[in-house]
C-alpha cells in the first residue's frame, strides 16, 4: 500500500511539472527558433514529428516560439495532397498555430510533382538541406524527431 501511494505521489509530480527555460527566457523579442526535418514520409514517422511539435507548442508560449518543418527527400509526399486525410488534417491544424511548412524544390523536381499538388500553406525553397543548414547559422535549433 505504502508502495502505491508513493508511486502515485511521484507519478503527480512528474505529470504536473512545469517547464523550466534556460536564460535568456524566450519571448517575443528573443523566440525559441525551432527548425525540424522531415526527411521520411513513413506514416508513423510523419505523426511522430506532428506530435513532438504539439509537444514542444503546449511548453511555450505561442509568442516566444517559432518552429519550421523543411521537408526533403521522401519527406515532402507528407506534405501532398493525397496523403493521409488525418494526418493532413494534423498539419492543418499546426499551420493555424503559425508552424511553417517548407518543401524542398529540387526533390519536386526529381518526382515531376507540382506546387498545386501541395498543402496550400507550404512554402518552397529549391534546396531543403540548404535551407536546414542556413536555419540553424541563423540560431534555429535543429530537431529531427524520430
Amino acid at each position: 500500500m505504502i508502495k502505491k501511494i508513493l508511486l502515485v505521489t511521484l507519478l503527480s509530480l512528474f505529470c504536473f511539472a512545469e517547464s523550466t527555460f534556460s536564460d535568456p527566457q524566450p519571448n517575443f523579442d528573443n523566440p525559441r527558433k525551432v527548425v525540424i526535418q522531415l526527411y521520411d514520409s513513413e506514416l508513423k514517422k510523419v505523426n511522430h514529428n506532428l506530435s513532438t511539435i504539439y509537444n514542444i507548442l503546449k511548453e511555450y508560449p505561442s509568442e516566444s516560439l517559432k518552429v519550421v518543418v523543411v521537408a526533403y527527400g521522401n519527406g515532402i509526399r507528407a506534405l501532398k495532397k493525397d496523403y493521409d486525410k488525418k494526418t493532413l488534417t494534423r498539419i492543418e491544424s499546426l499551420v493555424e498555430y503559425d508552424v511553417e511548412f517548407i518543401v524542398c524544390k529540387n526533390t519536386m523536381e526529381t518526382m515531376k510533382w507540382t506546387e498545386d499538388e501541395f498543402i496550400e500553406d507550404a512554402s518552397y525553397v529549391q534546396a531543403g538541406i540548404v535551407e536546414l543548414i542556413e536555419r540553424q547559422i541563423d540560431g534555429y535549433i535543429g530537431i529531427i524527431a524520430y
